[in-house]
């Protein structure tokens, strides 16, 4: 049930009653039409813009379309008043018996409550992490796993078939660097001293590495020249890093459906079919980059080179794909990895990067929309850094990684739930601070604190009814006297339950997983409000004195909760039933 699409059938048709009847001319596109609720929540319950957007096309006056529709309105049986604003907004205050519906169909709905279907099955591809496999995920891999994880979760909600992919990359010279790393530990476990020279990797993950290459070769790589065993020991060092990344995923909640490997694409023609696609579009040619203004990118040389005219879909300027020696440059697999995405019948990709990609974004929009002939939309979200700190000052410490303070080590420390849900306190392109004291203190500032104790508090009111033999299952709090539940606090409270539906769609529709953290804030803190009110003024107390009334109040708590897990779900958080 979601009651601002209700609302919106509404004023759709009676703007189409009004066409019929000449008030307006025929032909007007309603599309822009929207019920929202109003920027000051004591302008009414809900507003139109219908006046506004169609004055112009309707060559008349916003207030005159706005009078005309409120009259209209007025006249439902849902709607208390229809009040016209300024030059034309629309404001409309519902009656009691609406949100008390709304209480049963959300207990009715249970945790499918605000799930939608306007994604229409569409395949989604969303890729995050890729982390280079060369070690322990660190802090900011945390953010855009959480990220990319929660959102995957929130478009499945709203109706979308969600892959989630991890791309692998593992054909640079990267895991060359990784090979030697983990043969010096290799060494090291054979009794020799380890070479860790610049360059290479210091941390003591690679210890375990070094073991395992001992168990399985003994000593008979000892004292050969890379070439022999450089090839074997990169792939044997790979797979054990993937392993334990996918450990790491998994402590944090994240499980992959695809692993894709770089590697896979080279030797394989799959980087040249790509190319040769883009060449059949004659968006391939041999040219000489202008010099950059400003810093030089690392793909630019001031000779002829292998272009992929990426200008011609709305990148600032051509982009090169092979270097005038003939290898590839670091672009030319992304092309060939997105292209298999778009082969493998994808109807919309959305790529979680770190902030430091940013310069591949217009690149990389460029070479999906030319290999989709501009079918599959792209979406490139940029996470920002996380900033440690604890005890006022800024954190950093991990023996085992080395330099950087590891997804373990923020899991280990607050817990995989406690992590997430701070994760999304911030939209993905804002910098986070993310205090491991603040994060677990009990205070309304902590918003994980908040949400979960809101949750816990209706928990054990219906314990507490339960133990005076009130019955408090949803089937039973559905049929209660909701009429009961006519104060302007309980009224506000439904009206933010109201508000889930169309928080799910907005967010999915633009991929913002941390707005359904910011929603269950603010759902919190009004369930808060109402308990703390009852403190004072007894007729707002969840229990009373007879099961009627109690069943009708409990009834309104329940379908907080129900929303509050139903949000957590999606943000893959534990809700927390009873606080210690």
């Amino acid at each position: 049930m979601n009651l601002f699409t209700e609302l919106r059938k509404l004023v759709i048709a009676e703007l189409g009653a009004m066409v019929e009847a000449g008030a307006l001319p025929a032909g007007l596109d309603m599309t822009a039409v929207a019920v929202e609720p109003p920027r000051d929540p004591a302008h009414g319950d809900m507003a139109t813009n219908a006046a506004m957007v169609l004055a112009k096309p309707a060559g008349q006056p916003p207030r005159a379309i706005a009078e005309a529709l409120a009259a209209r309105l007025a006249a439902d049986p849902r709607v208390a008043r229809a009040e016209v604003a300024g030059p034309g907004f629309l404001n409309l205050r519902l009656k009691p018996v609406v949100w008390q519906g709304l209480v049963k169909a959300v207990l009715q709905g249970g945790t499918d409550y605000g799930r939608s279907d306007i994604g229409g099955g569409a395949k989604v591809n969303v890729e995050f992490v890729s982390a280079n496999p060369t070690g322990p995920m660190h802090v900011g891999h945390v953010r855009g796993a959480v990220v990319g994880d929660a959102l995957s979760n929130l478009l499945a909600f709203a109706g979308w078939n969600v892959t989630r992919e991890y791309y692998i990359n593992d054909g640079g010279a990267q895991v060359d660097v990784l090979a030697r790393s983990a043969y010096e530990r290799y060494r090291e476990a054979n009794g020799l001293e380890p070479e860790i020279r610049e360059g290479l990797y210091p941390g003591d993950y690679l210890i375990p590495v070094g073991e395992a290459l001992k168990a399985k070769y003994g000593a008979s790589l000892l004292d050969q020249p890379e070439d022999v065993w450089l090839a074997e020991v990169r792939e044997f060092a790979t797979e054990m890093m993937m392993q334990m990344i996918r450990e790491d995923l998994a402590a944090l909640g994240v499980t992959m459906d695809v692993f894709s490997s770089e590697k896979a694409l080279y030797g394989t023609g799959q980087i040249e079919a790509a190319i040769d696609t883009l060449r059949g579009m004659d968006l391939i040619y041999e040219g000489v980059l202008e010099p950059p203004k400003g810093k030089t990118p690392e793909d630019w040389e001031p000779r002829q080179q292998t272009l992929f005219r990426s200008t011609a879909h709305g990148d600032d300027v051509d982009r090169p794909v092979q270097k005038s020696d003939g290898s590839w440059t670091y672009f030319a697999p992304d092309i060939a990895y997105h292209h298999n995405k778009v082969k493998r019948g994808f109807d919309q990709l959305i790529d979680i990067f770190g902030a430091d990609h940013g310069g591949y974004v217009k690149r990389m929009k460029a070479a999906v929309s030319a290999l989709s002939n501009g079918r599959v939309p792209l979406d490139i979200k940029l996470i920002q850094l996380v900033k440690l700190y604890k005890n006022g000052e800024p954190f950093k410490m991990s023996k085992r990684a080395g330099t950087f303070v590891t997804l373990r080590d923020v899991v280990e420390m607050v817990g995989a739930d406690v992590t997430r849900f701070v994760m999304l306190t911030r939209k993905n392109d804002m910098a986070l601070d993310f205090d491991f004291d603040k994060v677990l203190e009990q205070s309304k500032d902590n918003p994980v604190f908040y949400v979960q104790y809101a949750n816990a508090r209706i928990n054990s009111v219906l314990r507490k009814a339960r133990d005076a033999g009130v019955a408090v299952d949803d089937a039973t709090l559905a049929g209660a006297d909701l009429r009961l539940l006519d104060h302007a606090a309980e009224l506000a409270l439904i009206a933010k339950l109201a508000e889930w539906p169309r928080l799910v769609e907005v967010s999915a529709r633009g991929n913002e997983p941390h707005r359904v953290a910011f929603y269950l804030y603010e759902l919190a803190s009004d369930l808060h409000g109402l308990w703390n009110r009852g403190n004072d003024e007894v007729s707002l107390r969840f229990v009373q004195e007879d099961a009627g009334t109690t069943q009708a109040k409990i009834a309104l708590a329940r379908a907080a909760g129900v929303v509050i897990c139903s949000g957590l779900a999606i943000l893959g958080v534990t809700p927390v039933e009873e606080m210690r």
